[in-house]
């Protein structure tokens, strides 16, 4: 079986925008990079089951940074842009789709805003709400400068969670009809541990923070009726003989609940955690990435493989998961594909 992933990279060198690459689970290979929409270092991208792809996107014009969203459509080859949806300012860092209120969040690193647009029917999007988070910034100097919103996305009982790696807080919002956010509880983690990517496991009610500044995974105890968020334990996602500098970056968690995986940047490896019956974590594998600066990675549809991306060294590395034991074997080291910064399964 043929599946697509979609790769949103850095423009800085020798990328040109979003690539589509192929999976072949029967040869057990990644094949088949094509450039399938220009944009400018479109570093997260997301498409909607209607095959709408918003990218990120930032230019500059004379003196001035223009950020923010190009949405095209992902029907065809090359991708066909149907609006731009940017501004004076830095490019987001992240982007999602919810598809059950038909919104897109976008949550900007660079301008500690996190913003909410609706799906119109054609795929375009409408502006409902803006936020910017507020508070003490932490103690390391990635900090200093604000709130550094990296992540916005929905919890499995549809709320949405924000990470602000700036301020050391994880906010949990309702959304509104009207497509307004209401915030319902913030957590403040330790001191420098700078939340990047969170997410949650319904069975449990448990959920696991990446931060990137502490090269730590939290797991924190979830109370759906009020909203709140309770540290349970903390772990390093790195040997603790490691020295070097090491940006924890993006996770995912197995769809049985069973495993956590984390990738490290500086580290370059794949950290492996089984998720024990009280929801606790314990690293069962370390894996090289081979390749530096992997900042995303996924699964594809079975969850038989990994799919991940270097930004530092053009390449995207496969690993087969054995779902008994949730290790990974890497099986494809040297696939092109230039600066990728985030790898999404396609719609």
């Amino acid at each position: 079986m043929i599946e697509k992933f979609l790769v949103g990279t850095y423009t800085k060198h020798q990328s040109e925008g979003v690539y589509q690459i192929e999976l072949d689970t029967d040869k057990k290979q990644l094949q088949n990079a094509v450039l399938v929409a220009k944009a400018g270092s479109p570093t997260y991208v997301a498409e909607s089951k209607a095959h709408k792809v918003y990218a990120i996107d930032k230019k500059t014009d004379g003196d001035k940074t223009i950020g923010g969203l190009l949405v095209f459509d992902g029907n065809n080859i090359p991708f066909k842009e149907i609006q731009d949806v940017t501004e004076e300012g830095s490019s987001p860092a992240y982007v999602t789709v919810d598809e059950l209120h038909q919104n897109v969040y976008t949550a900007n690193y660079h301008t500690g805003n996190v913003h909410v647009f609706n799906i119109n029917a054609d795929g375009t999007l409408t502006e409902t709400d803006r936020i910017h988070d507020v508070g003490e910034v932490g103690p390391l100097p990635e900090q200093a400068s604000g709130a550094h919103p990296h992540y916005a996305d929905l919890t499995y009982d549809n709320r949405i969670a924000v990470c602000d790696l700036g301020l050391d807080k994880v906010y949990l919002y309702d959304l509104s009809d009207q497509g307004k956010l209401n915030i319902v509880s913030e957590t403040t983690m330790a001191p420098g541990f700078g939340p990047r990517h969170i997410k949650f496991v319904e069975k449990t009610g448990k959920a696991y923070l990446v931060g990137e500044l502490s090269s730590k995974l939290a797991v924190l105890d979830y109370n759906e009726e009020t909203g709140e968020l309770a540290v349970q334990q903390v772990v390093s996602t790195i040997p603790a003989d490691w020295t070097e500098h090491n940006g924890a970056a993006a996770i995912r968690i197995s769809a049985d609940g069973r495993f956590v995986y984390v990738s490290n940047r500086g580290n370059n490896s794949l950290a492996v955690f089984e998720i024990l019956a009280d929801g606790n974590v314990q690293m069962i594998q370390l894996i090289s990435i081979e390749g530096e600066f992997p900042r995303d990675f996924t699964f594809n549809s079975d969850e038989k493989f990994i799919v991940a991306v270097n930004q530092n060294t053009n390449n995207a590395t496969l690993y087969e998961r054995d779902a008994d034991t949730g290790k990974l074997t890497m099986i494809q080291k040297d696939f092109a594909v230039p600066e990728g910064t985030c790898v999404t399964l396609r719609k």
